[in-house]
């Protein structure tokens, strides 16, 4: 067993999940470097539920977790997964700082993730060379795979590894190593209390609150990493309880497997130029002509005052540019997922071959 880890609380929202949710609480409570001297601090949002979630977890007897259950009902615009998730972590940081730990680890997931017993410690580990850390989202077709389903899984799983190939060649980061994923969604994230205070939480939105959360950690220029040592399975189930959440993806899909639909995702040349594009500002900033190279993209005064103010490291300056340009760039172009993938392949060839030369 692995050396006792730190503080740490495992934020959960949960809505109708009284069949997968104890699992995730079972699988919790068998968490390396955690026993009933030493539980691990749980906090679970049971929001709008109308089945029985709440009585699912109360009949639990799980002496290795300190488990604290919210009830909660949220009314109108504000009943959606951003809402419970901040409720839910804003909880855990509270947790946190009322025992003198507010530099504690804050962990969330959902409530139909499966989870490995090293899942804490591996995200505390990997914290100890980054800010945030988000964790690679394994599809779980619990024991009912579609091989024609399964194979599309696989290669839209090559298109974004071709994507961090273009990355690594290009502008590769120092603290987020190949080989590395690409996921940091609500169903594996890591950072610590205090750095969650300071970027304001969660933003509560109706859809994409987390990465919405990473992307202010960027902004003050915290690291992220996709370390391959962190993974949880998540479900494939196309009736899902978030909205825009990973059920919509999985049912997308499925009617592209099943013919009724085109798969389209943004175009290699699409990455090429944004990766690009982020080595250029990353280089600007190191040789010192950020201010010039605001002037040279036409930015607002208050823009470029607002991306300088305390900007601490190149990876702030990049993602506040960017965002600051945002609503002038146009859509990404997108193609057919066949195609998207021969052209990443090509342009690897490309970037061999001028490597080699």
């Amino acid at each position: 067993m692995s050396a006792c880890p730190g503080p740490a609380v495992v934020c959960v929202p949960a809505r109708n999940e009284a069949e997968r949710l104890p699992r995730l609480l079972r699988a919790l409570a068998d968490q390396d470097g955690f026993s009933s001297a030493r539980r691990l601090r749980v906090v679970v949002v049971a929001n709008n539920c109308t089945d029985d979630t709440v009585a699912s977890v109360r009949d639990l007897a799980l002496d290795t977790i300190d488990l604290r259950l919210i009830e909660a009902t949220f009314l109108g615009t504000d009943a959606h997964v951003g809402t419970a998730r901040r409720r839910a972590l804003d909880a855990g940081a509270e947790w946190l700082e009322a025992e003198g730990a507010p530099d504690g680890v804050l962990l969330t997931t959902d409530a139909d993730a499966r989870l490995d017993p090293s899942w804490v410690a591996d995200n505390l580990s990997a914290l100890d060379g980054a800010e945030i850390v988000g964790g690679r989202l394994v599809i779980d077709d619990e024991g009912d795979a579609d091989p024609a389903l399964a194979g599309f899984h696989a290669k839209v799983e090559r298109y974004w590894a071709g994507v961090r190939l273009l990355e690594d060649a290009l502008d590769p980061p120092p603290h987020d190593p190949a080989p590395r994923h690409g996921d940091h969604t609500g169903g594996s994230l890591a950072l610590r209390a205090s750095l969650y205070r300071a970027v304001g939480g969660l933003p509560a939105l109706p859809r994409g609150e987390d990465n919405a959360l990473v992307a202010a950690v960027q902004r003050v220029g915290g690291r992220l990493r996709h370390c391959p040592a962190v993974s949880v399975r998540v479900s494939a189930r196309t009736a899902g309880r978030a909205e825009g959440g990973m059920a919509v993806e999985m049912l997308r899909r499925a009617r592209v497997v099943q013919g009724g639909e085109a798969y389209r995702l943004p175009t290699a040349a699409f990455w090429r130029d944004l990766t690009l594009r982020r080595a250029r500002l990353r280089r600007r900033w190191r040789e010192g002509a950020a201010a010039d190279t605001l002037a040279d993209l036409g930015l607002r005064a208050e823009d470029r005052a607002a991306i300088l103010t305390d900007c601490p490291n190149d990876i702030a300056f990049v993602e506040r540019t960017l965002a600051c340009l945002a609503p002038r760039d146009p859509p990404a172009p997108e193609c057919p997922l066949d195609r998207a993938l021969a052209d990443l392949a090509a342009l690897a060839a490309d970037l061999r071959r001028d490597a080699a030369a």
